[in-house]
């Protein structure tokens, strides 16, 4: 199957327009989930793309928050209040903006490595509504999503929802949703932002690369990932 068949690409002229069109979508495909059930998911990432799109999302004020839970696509292993935080940017760029009653899941623990959170965050996990309604990743330049890198153990993970994540795999520890819980997601959204990360989406177009994380997504997919992507950084 040809990665065209696998993805569908917009392309802004810039993040500005990028952030409008995503917040349009996300709110039209959670708007379109709560019909068929009481309550949905929004799994959002971290990093520093998410700054620019997340509040666009926030100020779309006709959307039933209060039947909609978030969570994290993954999480670096560091205090909430770290500004390396993923909970610390969705805090402060979407859930600082919603109602009280939003109902946001974290993946931080007190254990001290992510390892020993496995059954904990698992538990969490376990009680969202699934299977999960919309769930929005990056990229990264190697082609990782969430923090699924080159060089894994795709289905390392099994039968969590979870993995941990340490070096020299990752800079520092972090959890991540496993890959059978993101591909299991209704909607998928990546969002591409980059000259870089765009021409890569090129080369697997015309060269399918087996290590790298997104193709492991897409070939568990049965219907295509909606891809938001400029060059402008």
């Amino acid at each position: 199957m040809y990665l065209s068949d696998l993805i569908q690409r917009r392309h802004y002229a810039n993040i500005a327009q990028l952030a409008e069109s995503f917040a349009d979508y996300a709110a039209a495909t959670l708007t379109d989930s709560l019909t068929k059930k009481p309550v949905v998911t929004l799994v959002v990432p971290g990093g520093n793309t998410p700054r620019y799109y997340l509040p666009a999302l926030a100020a779309i004020r006709d959307l039933p928050w209060d039947k909609i839970v978030i969570t994290l696509s993954d999480e670096r292993w560091v205090d909430v209040n770290d500004e390396a935080s993923n909970e610390h940017l969705v805090r402060k760029k979407l859930l600082e903006y919603l109602p009280k009653n939003t109902n946001f899941i974290g993946l931080k623990t007190q254990h001290q490595t992510p390892a020993e959170a496995i059954e904990t965050i698992h538990q969490r996990l376990d009680n969202l509504p699934r299977p999960l309604s919309l769930t929005v990743l990056g990229l990264g330049e190697d082609g990782h999503i969430a923090s699924l890198f080159p060089g894994m153990n795709p289905m390392l993970a099994e039968p969590y929802h979870c993995i941990a994540i340490d070096k020299p795999m990752a800079l520092s520890p972090r959890i991540s949703l496993s890959l059978n819980m993101l591909a299991g997601s209704q909607h998928i959204a990546l969002v591409v932002v980059g000259k870089k990360k765009r021409q890569l989406l090129d080369r697997l177009g015309e060269h399918s690369d087996s290590k790298v994380p997104l193709l492991w997504l897409l070939q568990r997919r049965e219907t295509p990932v909606m891809v938001f992507e400029t060059d402008e950084v």
